[in-house]
């Protein structure tokens, strides 16, 4: 049908095998702020951790028809997975998704074969108004990222702003090793850097990669820091690593937790997080840290938990269910054993106090029932609602 990979791949190819208008537009809100960088050590204490924690969830039903309206009308994007966002300087809210449908979109809520496929996108709230960025033209859209000269295609990871107000994507570098359907897997990590007005493509540079961790799946900047998690499966259990940067710049002067300190080299990363989704959120909640993701401790999971820890760096440990999925699987709202859900993580820039927005990826094992029926391939929206108690 084409040449690109399936949108499939990018959650059910194990980490081993890949080393993977009318919107609304909410003004941000910062999320609680975090303890100093110098108390951020596996040794520092919080209450969090021995606390009990409870969620209540409801779909946001306002984002959710803004997306729906927007990607039935079939004037740019109709569907995406990954579901990042970020606040740009200017105000506007932009959304970044990795593998991506453009309309149109027939009347029955199809889409015609021929629709364009991308592997990575934008769509930006601009007080309301959802338009789609891509590279290229109107007439011949391409990828943000496209792909290199030897045909090796880039999906995105959690952005983030540098100094300058550009935006900085970590990227995963996938390759094709062979004619089959599966054959390919994750290359390299690479930096996408855009222009923080045009979001046009600056350059790419190369990140750490030595070691088979896809980082890039979640970031956050604390002050003159930032944290850079990435995951590698190891012995099965997918994990999660974390590193950090300073001076504002995801392109240089790595380093890697090992334990007890930040060491200068990535071999010593250790995991800081087990039972992991390829995409998740960290971030300061009360006097701790707060990880939002899929449980992948079962196959397929259903389950959205939260972990929590006193440090950034871990151990992070499950504390209480937040969400179950009702689309998945036969039984799911789809009726259908193809259907799964994957990647949930929170968007902190909409962070309230105890309420959390939650976005998760619907998609199916069969490629063609995404042009059958564009409502799959989308994100949804949760708001989860914590309750702690001593």
């Amino acid at each position: 049908m084409r040449s690109t990979p399936s949108p499939v791949g990018r959650a059910t190819v194990p980490v081993a095998t890949v080393a993977v208008l009318g919107a609304l537009f909410v003004p941000g809100v910062a999320a609680t702020a975090a303890p100093p960088a110098e108390t951020q050590t596996q040794s520092r204490q919080c209450d969090l951790v021995n606390s009990t924690i409870t969620a209540t969830a409801a779909v946001d039903d306002a984002r959710t028809v803004a997306f729906r309206d927007y990607g039935n009308s079939g004037v740019g994007w109709t569907g995406g997975d990954s579901t990042y966002s970020l606040n740009l300087e200017d105000g506007r809210q932009a959304w970044f998704f990795s593998d991506t449908f453009l309309g149109p979109v027939d009347a029955d809520l199809g889409r015609p074969l021929t629709t364009p496929f991308l592997n990575n996108s934008i769509i930006v709230d601009d007080g309301g108004q959802l338009s789609t960025v891509t590279g290229g033209n109107p007439e011949a859209p391409t990828s943000i990222v496209g792909p290199t000269p030897e045909g090796n295609w880039h999906w995105i990871g959690d952005p983030e702003l540098n100094k300058k107000g550009d935006v900085q994507i970590p990227l995963l570098q996938f390759e094709k090793f062979g004619p089959g359907m599966w054959d390919w897997g994750w290359a390299a990590n690479r930096l996408a850097t855009l222009d923080g007005s045009t979001l046009e493509l600056q350059s790419i540079s190369e990140l750490p990669s030595a070691e088979g961790i896809n980082w890039g799946s979640w970031t956050r900047s604390d002050g003159n820091t930032t944290f850079i998690y990435g995951i590698k499966d190891i012995e099965g259990v997918r994990s999660a690593f974390v590193a950090r940067v300073g001076g504002g710049d995801l392109s240089k002067n790595w380093k890697f937790w090992d334990g007890r300190r930040w060491a200068p080299s990535e071999s010593a990363a250790v995991p800081v997080a087990s039972d992991v989704a390829n995409e998740f959120s960290v971030e300061p909640y009360r006097d701790g840290y707060l990880m939002v993701t899929q449980d992948t401790s079962e196959l397929f999971s259903t389950r959205i938990v939260a972990q929590i820890s006193c440090s950034p760096t871990g151990p992070f440990t499950v504390a209480a269910e937040l969400y179950r999925t009702p689309e998945t699987g036969a039984l799911g709202s789809y009726g259908n054993a193809n259907i799964f859900t994957y990647n949930a993580h929170e968007h902190p820039e909409t962070r309230d106090g105890d309420s959390l927005l939650v976005t998760y990826n619907v998609n199916s094992f069969v490629s063609d029932e995404l042009y059958e029926d564009v409502t799959i391939y989308r994100p949804r929206f949760v708001n989860v609602e914590l309750t702690v108690a001593p």
